[in-house]
């Protein structure tokens, strides 16, 4: 019972991962679709292409990347418990939280979002290839940013569902542990 409860315990711990992770992606990106992408097209397109190919590579540091791909795996995780456990309550919203998160986020931005950034280190900031792409980059990466902030965020109200589904079998194993 007591390695039950242990168990129980981790896998609480790692749903609230998720869920932070998620909410924490989500914050993010919707700075993004929010601000800084509409601050960036007020620049002119050399000084927007310089500063967002800088985000393009400071991004990948260890806390965002441990945030970024730490939720990806914990998602991993979680897709795959609910799928073994899907006679227990909150098994639906964490396969969906963690589809949305796997697919509408990570997915998105390995298919969309990093090839257009990919194109634009590619470019001069000054040359007249780089203006031309940096319009529909300017369009075409925010919309798909605002699509991976919409999943995150969902992903982190579906595990949340879970979260707090689940949390009442572990509170009624809590008490009988007493």
């Amino acid at each position: 019972m007591l390695q039950h409860l242990i168990n129980q315990q981790y896998y609480f711990a790692l749903k609230l991962f998720s869920v932070l992770g998620c909410g924490l992606i989500a914050g993010v990106f919707f700075g993004f679709s929010t601000f800084v992408m509409s601050a960036l097209a007020r620049l002119k397109p050399p000084q927007g292409i310089a500063a967002m190919q800088s985000i393009n590579i400071t991004v990948i540091n260890p806390f965002f990347m441990t945030a970024f791909l730490g939720t990806a795996v914990a998602c991993i995780f979680l897709l795959i418990s609910s799928l073994l456990k899907w006679h227990q309550p909150g098994a639906a919203y964490l396969l969906l939280g963690s589809l949305l998160y796997l697919v509408g986020t990570l997915g998105v931005t390995i298919v969309f979002n990093v090839p257009l950034n990919e194109a634009l280190a590619k470019v001069e900031p000054d040359s007249t290839e780089g203006a031309s792409l940096w319009s529909s980059y300017l369009t075409n990466w925010t919309i798909w940013n605002h699509i991976r902030t919409v999943a995150a965020l969902a992903a982190a109200a579906s595990l949340t569902i879970a979260l707090c589904l689940g949390s009442r079998i572990v509170g009624g194993l809590d008490n009988t542990v007493r």
